[in-house]
Formats: C-alpha cells, sequence, structure tokens
C-alpha cells in the first residue's frame, strides 16, 4: 500500500463531539512508570546521497529475527528532497514477537544516530510498497516491529536493514553513533502485553483501528490522563469516532483515518507524558538537592560557631607548644649536626678501608695471577715431558727438555734416515706443532769413522 507522510497533517487538528465509547479497562500494573531505553550500536550503514544525484538502489536484508525478509529501495534525489519507493518481501505478521507489535514501519538513522519514521509498513501477503519523501541527506535504514505507526523512537526488534550495492550512488558511512532504542517492554512497562485489546484481536478488524485501541490504552497506562488530559481526550474522540464508523461499516478509509488520528495523538499525549514525569523527576531532584543543600548549610553554620570556640582554645594551647617545638627544634639541629659529623668521619673512614682493601684486592689478584702462570707453565712442561717421554728419551734439566736421539739414525756413509728415525721424528715435530711458544735449540753429533772432511759433508 502506498503511504506519504503527510497523511495525517489535517487530522491532528479536528476534534469530534462524539461520546467516548466504553472500552475494556486497563488495570495498571504494581510498578512505578518510568522512560526507559536501551542504547545500541549497530553496523548498519548510511549512504550519503548526492544532492540532486538522480536516482540510486539499495537491497534491504532481514536480520536474525526474521532472516527469510528482504526487498529493495529506490531512492531518487531532486531539489530539496529525497524520494524513498521500497518493496518488501517474505514478511511475518508483527504480532509474531508479542501481542502488542502490530505493525512495522521504516526509519532512517542519521550517522550521528537520530532515527527518523519515515513511515508505516503495511502487509499484503507478507509483501509491502512504501512511497515516502523525506530531506535527510546521509541516513540508513532499517525496519522495526512496533505496536503502532507514530512512534518516535524504533525498538530493538530490527527485521530488516539496508545494505549497500556497489552500484549505489552516493558516499557509504558507518553509523558509528549509539542510538536509542526502546527495549523490548518499554510499552507495557505500565500494562501487561495480554492486558491490550490487541490481545483479542479480531481478524476482521482494520489493523488502524487496533493500532488506535492499542495506542489509546498504552497512552492511559503511562498516565496520560494525568500529565496529557487534553491530548488524551482528543486520541480518545478520534478513537470513538472510529468505533463508531465500525458499527456503521463506513468502510476502511474513514475509520483508518480517524484511527491514526487517534494513534498519533495517543503517541503524542504518551510522550508528553514522560516528558512531564520526566520534568518532575528533576524537579523533585532539584528539591531534594535544595533541602539538602540548606540542611548542609545549617550545619555548616553550627560547625563554624563550634570551631570558632575552639580556636581560641586551640591558638593558647598553640602559642605554648609554639617555645617547646623552637626549643626541640634547636635541641634537633643541634643533633642533627653532631650526627652528620658524625657520619661524614665514618664516610672517611670507610672511603679509607674502602681504598686499603682495593690495594690488597689487586696486590693478591697479581699474585694469584703470577702463582697461575708458574702452575700454567709447569703445568705445560710436565705435560711436554710426558708426550716427549713417549716417543725419545727427554730429561728435564736447567736448560730445559733435553730429548735425546738414538745413536744410530743415518744409514752407515749416508746422510739419509732410517724410518724408524724419521718416525719418530715425525711424530716430536706433530708434539712440537701444539705448542707454537716453545723455544728449540738442536744439536747434532758424529762418530770418528771416516774421516774429518767427508764428515762435514755428510752433516752439511
Amino acid at each position: 500500500m502506498k503511504k506519504s507522510l503527510s497523511l495525517m497533517c489535517m487530522m491532528l487538528v479536528a476534534s469530534f463531539a462524539v461520546a467516548q465509547q466504553n472500552t475494556t479497562a486497563v488495570e495498571p500494573m504494581d510498578q512505578t512508570p518510568v522512560f526507559r531505553v536501551k542504547v545500541v550500536s549497530r553496523s548498519t550503514k548510511a549512504v550519503n546521497y548526492r544532492h540532486r544525484g538522480g536516482s540510486t538502489k539499495l537491497d534491504f536484508k532481514g536480520t536474525s529475527l526474521m532472516p527469510q525478509a528482504s526487498g529493495q529501495v529506490k531512492v531518487d534525489s531532486k531539489a530539496g528532497r529525497l524520494e524513498i519507493n521500497a518493496n518488501f518481501d517474505h514478511l511475518q505478521a508483527a504480532n509474531k514477537f508479542g501481542v502488542e507489535y502490530l505493525t512495522y514501519v521504516l526509519w532512517a538513522i542519521t550517522p550521528e544516530g537520530r532515527p527518523v519514521n519515515l513511515g508505516e509498513v503495511l502487509l499484503t501477503d507478507g509483501r509491502s510498497e512504501l512511497q515516502v519523501t523525506t530531506d535527510l541527506q546521509a541516513f540508513g535504514m532499517i525496519v522495526t516491529a512496533e505496536p503502532y505507526f507514530a512512534v518516535v523512537r524504533p525498538s530493538s526488534l530490527v527485521v530488516m536493514e539496508n545494505v549497500i550495492r556497489q552500484q549505489t550512488k552516493g558516499w557509504e558511512q558507518a553509523i558509528d553513533a549509539r542510538f536509542d532504542m526502546l527495549e523490548g517492554s518499554q510499552y507495557t512497562i505500565d500494562v501487561h502485553a495480554t492486558q491490550l485489546p490487541s490481545a483479542t484481536a479480531d481478524p476482521k478488524t482494520p489493523l488502524d483501528l487496533w493500532e488506535a485501541r492499542n495506542a489509546v490504552a498504552i497512552a492511559k497506562a503511562a498516565g496520560a490522563s494525568q500529565y496529557a488530559g487534553d491530548s488524551l481526550r482528543k486520541a480518545e474522540d478520534f478513537l470513538a469516532r472510529a468505533e463508531d464508523y465500525l458499527r456503521r461499516k463506513q468502510g476502511r478509509t474513514p475509520i483508518g483515518t480517524v484511527s491514526r488520528g487517534a494513534t498519533q495523538m495517543a503517541e503524542d499525549a504518551r510522550v508528553l507524558t514522560l516528558q512531564r514525569k520526566e520534568q518532575e523527576r528533576i524537579a523533585a531532584e532539584k528539591l531534594r538537592m535544595q533541602l539538602a543543600q540548606e540542611k548542609a548549610e545549617a550545619d555548616a553554620k553550627a560547625s563554624a560557631e563550634a570551631e570558632a570556640r575552639a580556636k581560641a582554645q586551640a591558638e593558647e594551647d598553640a602559642r605554648r607548644r609554639a617555645q617547646a617545638e623552637l626549643d626541640q627544634a634547636a635541641a634537633e639541629r643541634a643533633r642533627a649536626a653532631a650526627q652528620r659529623d658524625q657520619a661524614q668521619a665514618e664516610a672517611a673512614r670507610a672511603a679509607a678501608f674502602a681504598e686499603q682493601q682495593k690495594a690488597q684486592a689487586e696486590t693478591e689478584r697479581a699474585r694469584r695471577a703470577e702463582e697461575e702462570a708458574i702452575r700454567q707453565k709447569e703445568e705445560m712442561r710436565a705435560r711436554l715431558l710426558r708426550q716427549l717421554n713417549q716417543v725419545l728419551e727427554t730429561k728435564d734439566t736447567d736448560r730445559g727438555l733435553l730429548v735425546s736421539m738414538p745413536d744410530v739414525l743415518f744409514d752407515s756413509g749416508e746422510y739419509t734416515l732410517k724410518p724408524a728415525a724419521r718416525e719418530r721424528l715425525a711424530r716430536i715435530a706433530g708434539i712440537v706443532l701444539a705448542y707454537p711458544e716453545l723455544k728449540l735449540e738442536i744439536e747434532g753429533h758424529t762418530d770418528s769413522i771416516g774421516g774429518d772432511n767427508f764428515n762435514q759433508s755428510l752433516s752439511e
């Protein structure tokens, strides 16, 4: 069903001199009515539509509350306004969430978190068409289940939200601001859902009339009779006229017109009631704070007088203590000076002792280092002696380690070494290579066989 936001403008100023029809009395619950909202954050994306940017399309997707729901929206950006054409499919009746929910509402949520009621989503076999306009430039859209079309804040029952296509024209913006959503029990906090007229709904009764009955019942339960009597009476007049039209079978259009007028006036009365209750609460809080302040001031005055009396005595006591404190301070200073001098002397002694200890430690370290060097040298000498003795006869002499080779090393009359001599010399060379710091002296001796010239030639 197509719809315009200006539908009810003329009806809101009308009144009817018709006696109010008797309706089922609603018994308020034993709970003090308060205005409560639940602040939530959603990931719905907003679009900043270009001014006079032509038309673009978005999709709608069902949330976990109604995943099968879907839809498409066409947005036309024109001078000074946006025209929105929405089509929704696979929506179930709103009363699946409770008898107090009768319809759905399409909302625009600005990036700053401000909700705007764009219009009612009326169902025909699970489908709905909606045509509305708005002067907003940037917003996201959601669909919520509501008790009637004229609500001013979305409920927490979000059944669909917009999904931005890649082809959507405009600038995508995240709705990061937190925005108020009414708790599911907000409308029934003052009256149980089973006491609402819709709890015994006749399917033949027009939906607009059921919304009006519920709206008036909720407003009365909230206390509108006391806080918004004029608005509530106008709503009751509209409702009485709608009930009269229904009895006389005047058709859906007249019944719907006055029913929606009743709903709008009842919601105004409910909101005004909540506002005035809040004003009362604020006034009561201010009075409480004022009385508390006056008491605090009286207590402060009495305390000041007692303090003044105590002050005189305190000053006299202070004068007596002052001299004693001065004397004590002088003694403390003298004692502190003596302690300081003593500490300085002890520090000097400690420093001298530390220097002495340091010098002794250095001497001890040098002595130990020297002993360690001697020990390592002796260990190396003994180790080398053992290693060499395993190859050739080796003696530890004052000159050092003396390694003696056997008498016969060369073939007779030749300068070539015998195989055994070469092997031993090779082993000796391997040991010596392991000690690169060694100083070696090599001496050779020969027998007297042969002439001196011949032996000199062989040796060279």
